[in-house]
Order: structure tokens, then C-alpha cells, then sequence
């Protein structure tokens, strides 16, 4: 018999006593728990968070090209607002 085909055997019968152990039925209880767990857990994929991290980027970065556009348009017209309004305007009021 060479090296190879003893330690391929020898592999096989590690797997095939692996397989058949109570570590096996184990692993699959564990897992099926801690998936069971997480589903009651309402948790996000990390796609679903990586994608909404973007939406979130991108919406910051428009609101910062709209107020600074809003900036340049009240100077322009020379209305400028008391910063109280501003604040008013900031937390989503109508002044």
C-alpha cells in the first residue's frame, strides 16, 4: 500500500466517523438553534446594511448640495433668515 492510498483510507475513515458521531448531531442542533434564533432577531444581511449605508451617503450628500444651494439663492435674493428660522426651517417646520 503507498502513502497515498493509506492516507486517503485514512481520511475516509475519520469522515465516516465524524459523520456517524454524536458531534455531528450536535453541530446540526447548534445550528438549527442559532438560526431559529437569529430569525426571531430581525436582523439585516450585511448586503441589506452595506446598500442602505450607500442610500444613506448619497442622501446626505444631496441634502448638503441642496443647502448649500438654498445658501447661495437666499443670498442672492438678500433674504437673508434670522438663525432661529433656520433652525425652524432645519428641524422640517414651515416658518
Amino acid at each position: 500500500m503507498d502513502m497515498n492510498t493509506f492516507f486517503n483510507d485514512l481520511q475516509n475513515k475519520i469522515s465516516q466517523a465524524i459523520e456517524n458521531s454524536p458531534a455531528k448531531d450536535i453541530e446540526k442542533n447548534v445550528k438549527s438553534m442559532m438560526t431559529q434564533g437569529f430569525a426571531k432577531l430581525d436582523l439585516v444581511t450585511r448586503e441589506e446594511f452595506d446598500i442602505q449605508t450607500q442610500v444613506l451617503a448619497k442622501t446626505r450628500a444631496k441634502l448638503e448640495a441642496l443647502e448649500t444651494r438654498l445658501a447661495e439663492l437666499e443670498a442672492k435674493a438678500g433674504g437673508v433668515q434670522p438663525a432661529a428660522a433656520k433652525v425652524e426651517i432645519a428641524k422640517g417646520e414651515v416658518v
